[in-house]
């Protein structure tokens, strides 16, 4: 099945940006999945604030991953992004389970193609 991955992390270090991402991809490796891409898109405010293992955000560094593996793979890996106090918020989101779904599918995922980031904020 192929999921999706959109993470926001503490702003501040983009080292642990890296380190969760990679974490996250090394549980989907070691479990037999595979990881279709990584797309950083940088620091953004964030809708509302939000309060997160007592801390208040008002921005949060934002990514996504698309990989490809099992029901349980992406229970873990919600499990263990749930654990982890540098992050803010995340979502897993089933993109597809057939192959007719998923065959083109890319690992790039666009920001938004009609606008700039720059416009967006």
């Amino acid at each position: 099945m192929l999921y999706e991955l959109i993470a926001i992390v503490r702003p501040g270090s983009l080292h642990e940006v890296r380190d969760i991402a990679r974490n996250a991809g090394l549980q989907v490796l070691r479990s037999g999945g595979v990881i279709r891409g990584y797309n950083n898109w940088g620091t953004f405010k964030l809708p509302k604030p939000t309060t997160k293992h007592q801390a208040r955000y008002t921005e949060g560094h934002h990514f996504i991953m698309r990989f490809d593996a099992s029901g349980p793979v992406q229970m873990s890996v919600r499990r263990t992004l749930g654990l982890d106090p540098r992050m803010i918020r995340f979502s897993v989101v089933k993109v597809g389970d057939k192959l007719e779904e998923i065959k083109d599918v890319e690992g790039k995922i666009e920001w938004n193609k009609t606008r700039n980031i720059s416009e967006s904020i």
